[in-house]
This record gives structure tokens, sequence and C-alpha cells, in this order.
């Protein structure tokens, strides 16, 4: 007799706190108006995390945790940075115009992830557990340009981005911003767009509304 496959349950979870309702975000430019106390919650703003779990062991195949590195984050996160190391103007404008201009050539996500087993946490091995997509509701699926693994995060990982642990894998992920054929990753009219983890053990998709308003 066949053994009907394990249920896999899906549990989306928004920080801070698991059930609450995920904030739509919006992806115009421009100047913000922020000082390094405002940090923690644009942080909040744009990190997801979700779990996958199978019922039928009860066990958390993955649990993962991203942030998407958008233009509002980087001001933010350029404020923050500034103030902690005690930029001068000129050091904080450069940096500012720096990480701004990055959001032209690419997507970037920082992702922290755990697997049931550790090495199954390495995304840039040669065959790797999970596979990563950057997705949306188009139906657009875009594979990393780039996914740079961070071997020992320290104090601005630890710090800016608190998910981390000894226990999760921490990477940088880019995704190219046009495609091959030359449609955008993010088209300027999606409603939501994530990141998909898909293998053997199922798939968990993370996503971002929209905020069309």
């Amino acid at each position: 007799m066949l053994r009907p496959a394990p249920l896999l349950l899906v549990l989306s979870l928004a920080l801070p706190a698991a059930g609450c309702a995920q904030q739509p975000v919006r992806l115009v430019e421009g100047p913000r108006e922020y000082v390094s106390s405002d940090y923690d919650g644009v942080l909040r703003l744009w990190t997801r995390s979700a779990q996958l779990t199978t019922l039928d062991a009860l066990d958390n195949v993955l649990t993962v945790t991203a942030t998407y590195e958008s233009w509002d984050f980087r001001w933010a996160y350029t404020v923050r940075y500034a103030e902690d190391y005690r930029l001068t103007v000129d050091q904080r404008h450069a940096l500012l115009e720096r990480s701004l201009a990055e959001t032209h050539e690419k997507h970037e996500f920082y992702v922290a992830l755990q697997a049931e087993k550790y090495k199954w946490n390495d995304l840039n091995a040669e065959q790797p557990a999970w596979i990563v997509r950057l997705i949306d509701d188009a139906g657009t699926e875009t594979a990393p340009a780039e996914i740079q693994t961070i071997r020992r995060p320290g104090a601005i990982e630890l710090t800016y981005f608190p998910y981390t642990s000894p226990w999760r894998s921490a990477f940088r992920i880019s995704f190219p911003r046009v495609r091959a054929d030359g449609r955008p990753t993010i088209p300027s009219a999606a409603h939501w767009f994530g990141l998909r983890f898909a293998g053997p053990q199922g798939n968990q998709e993370i996503v971002w509304m929209v905020d069309r308003g």
C-alpha cells in the first residue's frame, strides 16, 4: 500500500510576531526624513519570515527570514549606520548615494535561513537542498544573479539584522532588475513580489504586498 505524501503546513509569519497582518510596502523613490531611531520600524516593514513544516513529523524543514533592501530601507539603514559610526556629513552623503544607486542595478535581499540539517542551509552547494527565485503576481520567475554567503556574520549583521543567529546561515541574494527578454523582474504594476524557496521537501513563498495607492 502506498503511503500518501506528507502534507505540508505553510505558516507565513510577519515580523515581529506571528499573526500580525503584513503592512503593504511602497516602491516609490525620493527623499526621506528618517532619524536613527526609525531604523527598527523600517526594518520590520521590509522584512518577512516564514516556516515550512511537515505535519507527519511535525518538523520545521525550513525557517527563513528575508529583508528586501529597497530604496526606502537603504535610506533608513544609511542614517542609522552614519549615526552609529559618527560619519561626517560628506561621508554620509557619499554612502547614501552609493547605496541608492545600487537599487537601479539590482534587487537585493538579506536572507537568514535554517534548514532541517545544517548542511542543507547552503544555497551555494553544488546540489542545494533549496533553490530561490524572485517571483511576482504576473507569474514571472527570476533566478539570482549572485548569492553571496556571509561566512561569519559580524557586529553589523547581528545588530542591523537581529534575526541573524549562529543556527542560521546568512546570505545576500541579488537579482537583475531586467530579464534577458527585457521584462522587469518586479513590474511597476505588480501587486506583490516575493521569494520562493523550493526543494525536495516542499516550497515556501515569502511575499511583500505592494501598496498601489
